[in-house]
This record gives C-alpha cells, sequence and structure tokens, in this order.
C-alpha cells in the first residue's frame, strides 16, 4: 500500500484577516437582583447582540461588575438612551467604549529601558489597542529611544526643589492629554496630589513581587534573603508606595548558583511580560476595581 501524504496550500487561507471590534459596555452597581437582566434587556431593545459577557459580584463591598462585548450594528444612541433611563430609575454606573478609540498613553521612565522599549515596540507592532504619544523622564537615557520612534521626550530633571520637579513632571504629563499613563521604571515616588489626579489611570511596574521588598533595590534584597523566586508587579499607583490595586504578577525562580546579575536580567524578563499583560487589561476595558481589589475579566 502506498504512503498516505497531505499536502497544505497555504495561499490566502493563512492570511488573517481583520474583523470589525465589538463595542464594550463596562457597569458598576450596588449589587442586587435582576441586574444582568436589565442590561440584556436594555441591549436587546437596541438590537444589540451580546458576544461575551463577564460578571463578577464582590461579597464583601456588596458591589457587582460587568463587562460586556455588543457586536457590531447595534443602535448605541438607542442604547445610551435605555440605559439613562435605568439609571435614573436605579443607580449605576455604565460606560461604553468605542472600539476605534486608541488611548493615549504617556510613559515615564528612567533610566532602566526595557519596559518602555519593549512597550513601544508592541504599540509599533499593532499588539496592544493604545497611542503612544510621548515620554517623560528624570533622565536623559530615554530621548533616543523617543528618537526612534518620532516621539516627544520632555525631560524634567531632579534638582534642589523637589516640590518643583513634580510640579515640571505634572505639567509635562498633562500637556500630553493621556487616557493612561505607565511608569516604566520611573524612579521618582510622586505626591499624592498627583496620583489622586490620575487614580485608577495611572500604572506602575515594580520589580518584586509584592507585598514583598516594597521599595528601592528588590532584587538584592530579596537575594540577600535566599529566596527561591523573584517576581513582578503591576499595579494602579496610590499615594501610598507600591500598595495600590494588583493588576498582574509573575515570578520566576531563583537557584543557589545564580548571581544578583543573573536574578536582576531574570527579573527585567518578567517585568516586560507583567506589565504588558497590564496594559493591555487596561486598555481592553477589562480590569474593575473593588477597594484595594482588582477584577480581572480575561
Amino acid at each position: 500500500m502506498g504512503a498516505c501524504q497531505r499536502v497544505c496550500n497555504f495561499d490566502q487561507d493563512d492570511v488573517v484577516t481583520s474583523h470589525p471590534r465589538p463595542t464594550v459596555l463596562t457597569v458598576d452597581a450596588s449589587d442586587r437582583p435582576g441586574l444582568v437582566a436589565l442590561l440584556a434587556s436594555a441591549i436587546a431593545e437596541a438590537n444589540g447582540n451580546i458576544v461575551d459577557l463577564g460578571q463578577h459580584t464582590d461579597v464583601d463591598s456588596a458591589r457587582f461588575a460587568a463587562r460586556i462585548e455588543i457586536a457590531p450594528g447595534a443602535d448605541l444612541d438607542r442604547l445610551k438612551e435605555q440605559l439613562s433611563s435605568e439609571t435614573a430609575v436605579a443607580s449605576f454606573a455604565w460606560a461604553l467604549h468605542d472600539p476605534a478609540h486608541r488611548q493615549r498613553i504617556v510613559v515615564a521612565c528612567s533610566r532602566q529601558l526595557h519596559c518602555a522599549s519593549d512597550l513601544l515596540a508592541r504599540i509599533d507592532l499593532g499588539e496592544l489597542q493604545g497611542e503612544v504619544v510621548g515620554l517623560v523622564s528624570d533622565q536623559l537615557d530615554g530621548e533616543a529611544l523617543a528618537n526612534r520612534y518620532g516621539l516627544p521626550f520632555s525631560y524634567v530633571p531632579v534638582g534642589d526643589d523637589r516640590e518643583d520637579q513634580e510640579q515640571r513632571f505634572a505639567a509635562a504629563v498633562e500637556a500630553m492629554r493621556p487616557d493612561l499613563v505607565v511608569l516604566a521604571r520611573y524612579m521618582r515616588i510622586l505626591p499624592a496630589w498627583l496620583t489622586n489626579k490620575y487614580e485608577h489611570a495611572m500604572i506602575n511596574v515594580h520589580h518584586s513581587f509584592l507585598p514583598a521588598f516594597v521599595g528601592a533595590n528588590p532584587y538584592r534584597r530579596a537575594f540577600e534573603r535566599g529566596v527561591k523566586m523573584v517576581g513582578a508587579t503591576a499595579h494602579y499607583v496610590t499615594a501610598e508606595l507600591d500598595a495600590g490595586p494588583i493588576i498582574a504578577q509573575d515570578v520566576t525562580r531563583v537557584t543557589h548558583g545564580d548571581t544578583v546579575e543573573d536574578v536582576v536580567r531574570r527579573g527585567a524578563d518578567i517585568e516586560r511580560a507583567v506589565f504588558i499583560r497590564a496594559i493591555r487589561l487596561h486598555t481592553e476595558h477589562r480590569i474593575q476595581v473593588f477597594g484595594n481589589k482588582t477584577c480581572i475579566f480575561d
């Protein structure tokens, strides 16, 4: 019997076609019976088709969260009317997110640029639903990176007057009209008045598996402690250092043969992955915050 051979021809079949993205509806409400039915009814009244629905009730706070993807073709004006009328009767917060809108991202960095450069490369490849509109830094190291991508670069050096530098940093960020600010190893502690302004719209990547090794030099302190795993954490920034709601974390193993340099190098790889994951979740509206906890619709 002759051998059976299967031949696969890849002409146009292997070309990935782009489909219109769904509109995303996010909801935050006090938990009560009938919320899902209310939302489904409003969408149906607007001739909308639900293609994905995630929901969660936080028992401790008695709050309800939902993320609903609605296929293209719905009457969004009608849906807004429906939701507004329902909100007038039973108050809850909702938002419709236009899939065509690319969030404006400002990157703050210092000397270590691995997270910033990885983000810019992924944006350039179309892997994220966002647009970097500029870099802000207390060091000059990032200027060449910004120039490579044709982005504005704002240099806000640290002098003797810390408050003056913070004001200049805030002004530089605000001038770029960001939807999201990301701290890509920006090595300055920001004041409460600034972090409060960007509540749940400012993401930091910390080179530690928080809450362990908060603050500076966490890899060296972890190495000296003799840990067998190190990690990285991406979280929303709050006034309390490295204590905001955690979005994403990951770890890598450490052995007795590793040096501090080995730990730093492995940690940097984890930082990149965790940082990008957090930004993707945010820009796709997959995060709901309950106090200091997050609900991730992934």
